[in-house]
């Protein structure tokens, strides 16, 4: 759970950190040389830069994403949970329970009327079904709504930049 963690400070991050985060966000794979012909640096500038950004835990990692309805996995189920447990060691185990379902892709602590949402990624109701039924094995619940995506209108990973200008 990241956001149970003190906030670290924010890095000052001039134009140049701020474009090649924007171009990493969308190609991560882009070569060396073309990356920074794109911000302006020559190579081993801007090699020191990515890796000060990958240092200092900007850039926590690299990774493929994949198509999911390719690989079935067309189904975005929404799971909203009420619960009148609210001690840290119900949360300890309610979130190692969540960690040990590999469906469930987004875990989150709410303000408001939901205490956690969870977001699923599954092939059909079926397959929803039974990692809702393996959930409730490993921890009690008070209330679980689930609400399937009907069509998916936005969905991105790139994190906006605009607020991290220095």
């Amino acid at each position: 759970m990241e956001n149970a963690l003190p906030r670290p400070p924010i890095l000052k991050l001039d134009a140049v950190d701020l474009r090649l985060l924007r171009i990493l966000q969308a190609d991560a794979n882009l070569p060396l040389a073309d990356l920074a012909e794109q911000v302006g640096l020559s190579p081993t500038p801007c090699w020191r830069r990515i890796h000060k950004l990958e240092s200092a835990g900007v850039i926590r990692r690299r990774v493929a994403l994949l198509d999911r309805k390719l690989l079935n996995a067309n189904v975005t189920v929404f799971i909203a949970v009420r619960t009148n447990k609210h001690s840290a060691d119900w949360l300890e185990q309610f979130a190692r329970a969540v960690r040990d379902i590999p469906e469930i892709v987004d875990f989150y602590r709410m303000s408001g009327e939901i205490d956690y949402l969870l977001k699923a990624l599954v092939p059909d109701i079926a397959a929803y079904d039974q990692v809702y039924r393996k959930l409730i094995s490993k921890i009690e619940l008070s209330d679980v709504t689930s609400m399937f995506a009907m069509e998916e209108l936005k969905s991105t990973t790139e994190i906006p930049l605009g607020f991290a200008a220095s």
